[in-house]
């Protein structure tokens, strides 16, 4: 058997489809993306909120998949971002900032359409 795990927490949003919400590793934790969705289940819309809102949440449900895979946010390496329209990047990068204060790597791109119809999914790679 491979020296790795699943991860789950009931403190971030419930995965979308047949996936974890972190593998971890010895030395490694691989989260999944997480849109804005809190552990309830509700999505947040640009109709109700805003991108850094949705930016947020996406944040705090990997720090709490982090957390549950005993790891932290201090300990990310990289970072990518997806975003429905490169419109939202300011406002992103500007709550994004204020999490990852230690600048780790990091992508972000436009694509054509994220599930749920969210513009905005985060994911990231942390040390053990």
């Amino acid at each position: 058997m491979a020296d790795f795990k699943p991860v789950y927490t009931d403190k971030a949003a419930f995965p979308a489809g047949p996936y974890s919400q972190a593998i971890a590793t010895p030395h490694t934790i691989y989260c999944s993306g997480q849109i804005p969705c809190d552990a309830a289940g509700t999505i947040l819309t640009l109709e109700s909120s805003n991108i850094s809102a949705m930016t947020e949440l996406c944040i705090k449900n990997l720090t709490a998949v982090l957390e549950a895979a005993g790891s932290s946010l201090s300990k990310v390496v990289k970072v990518n971002i997806f975003l429905n329209s490169m419109d939202h990047f300011v406002e992103m990068n500007k709550t994004y900032e204020t999490f990852f204060t230690h600048k780790p790597a990091r992508s972000c791109v436009a694509v054509y359409q994220l599930p749920k119809g969210v513009p905005i999914e985060i994911e990231c790679i942390a040390l053990a």
